[in-house]
């Protein structure tokens, strides 16, 4: 097997110190989307960055491009702080990000242009790293001529010519087809291990668990609200790995457990996380009543009996973490669940969820929706005190931006717009934006 050879690079190829990035919203108030971030990637690593949706991990992926410049702290490449696009740091977009009006060879052989290379090598590294991604023949085939994994091997290529220090992959593999995707990280970790890769390390931002067990030798878990690292998981496994190896599995549930393991507000918290602690503007994420009676009545049944390991139920629902993660944090907001140790139980109400009829469901989700969702019982209690029963969006939306972005506040109402239909609190004009009471008491 050949070296990498980046790995005679002594010093750490990246550090991260500190760093935090904030946006500022249109009131004045700063919105913490990083806080305190601290890594450092080595030659011949391949480290992963797990977490939710908002936890910061494409911005911090950014800030390492160079793309865009943190609000706190430094970002290190070779010992020298980033301060634009680095010479030697290349990224791969999970939406393959190609010229449609070039072809396969024009695509790659512009990640060589800045260089200000020969033509003559431009054209010789460009096919030699072509025909490293298995797309020798296709040099002059345009994009609309390739299926999506084709695509996304010319991102790769395109990435891989310039010979980068560091390669940053943003979910490089999620717009694929499972087998698609299978294929194209197998041939990736296999040139890897032969040392046919001209990359000195890799960081990639995945909400895959499995994949990133699969590749990476390091895993960073992030936290959301703001985004910080709250766990590092090593994986010590040979390659190549296999899913039905018990280690393999082990580490899987450990990431599960890692990632649904109650957050710690701490003294030093950021002003989004002690926003959390607050109930009525506690942000919710928009899952809709079909996938929770779902996950319910798939938990209750043979072999889980009440009682599921999250990997397990969710390969067995086909969701990735960060589509069952949601759910399950849903369900244990309306306490119809608890999420405990990478396992999901239900409670004694989503197990009489499970067994009720229709009308049953929803006066049983109407109660939990009023007792443990603050927001829901302030707007029925609103629409109760009010001589018409109504109250226009705006009356609820100005409230949660105060201590919320628009989009998480919009993402809120959607959320609590949804329940509430289902469990008939409410019932809300999506034309006029207005919340009615059609049967006050």
């Amino acid at each position: 097997m050949n070296a990498n050879p980046h790995r005679a690079i002594a010093e750490p190829l990246l550090e991260v110190q500190g760093v935090g990035k904030s946006f500022w919203k249109t009131d004045g108030d700063e919105l913490v989307v990083l806080e305190d971030v601290n890594l450092t990637l080595r030659p011949g690593e391949i480290v992963g960055l797990l977490g939710r949706s908002g936890s910061g991990k494409s911005t911090l992926l950014r800030l390492i491009a160079g793309l865009d410049a943190p609000t706190r702290g430094k970002v290190s490449y070779l010992g020298s702080p980033v301060g634009g696009p680095a010479q030697g740091i290349s990224m791969v977009f999970q939406s393959f990000a190609l010229f449609p009006w070039l072809t396969v060879l024009g695509n790659v052989q512009l990640g060589l242009e800045a260089l200000r290379l020969s033509e003559a090598e431009i054209r010789k590294r460009s096919l030699e790293a072509i025909d490293l991604i298995g797309l020798d023949g296709y040099e002059s085939a345009f994009p609309r001529e390739l299926s999506g994994g084709m695509r996304q091997r010319v991102g790769f290529a395109r990435a891989l010519v310039v010979h980068p220090n560091i390669l940053l992959m943003d979910e490089p593999f999620s717009a694929l087809d499972v087998l698609t995707a299978e294929t194209l990280r197998s041939d990736f970790i296999e040139l890897w291990g032969q040392g046919e890769l001209p990359i000195g390390a890799v960081l990639m931002v995945t909400h895959n668990i499995e994949e990133a067990v699969q590749m990476c030798d390091r895993l960073l878990i992030f936290s959301t609200h703001p985004g910080r690292v709250v766990s590092e998981i090593l994986v010590e496994l040979p390659h190549p790995r296999t899913a039905v190896d018990p280690t393999f599995r082990a580490l899987v549930d450990r990431v599960y457990t890692e990632m649904t393991a109650k957050p710690r507000v701490t003294r030093g918290a950021g002003r989004a996380e002690r926003i959390a602690a607050m109930a009525l503007d506690s942000a919710l994420i928009h899952v809709s009543t079909n996938l929770l009676a779902g996950m319910m009545e798939a938990v209750s049944e043979p072999p889980y009996g009440g009682r599921a390991d999250l990997p397990a139920i969710g390969q067995a629902q086909h969701m990735e973490a960060d589509d069952l993660l949601p759910v399950a944090e849903a369900l244990q907001l309306l306490r119809f669940a608890e999420v405990e140790g990478g396992d999901i139980r239900l409670t004694e109400a989503g197990l009489t969820f499970t067994h009720s009829d229709t009308d049953e469901r929803k006066a049983l989700f109407a109660r939990h929706l009023i007792a443990h969702v603050p927001l829901a019982a302030h707007v029925r209690r609103v629409l109760d005190e009010r001589s018409s029963h109504r109250a226009p969006k705006s009356r609820f939306l100005d409230e949660l931006e105060d201590h919320m972005t628009e989009e998480a506040a919009e993402q809120t109402l959607r959320a609590l717009i949804s329940w509430g239909r289902y469990a008939e609190l409410f019932a809300y004009d999506d034309q006029r934006q207005v919340f009615t009471l059609e049967n006050p008491a």
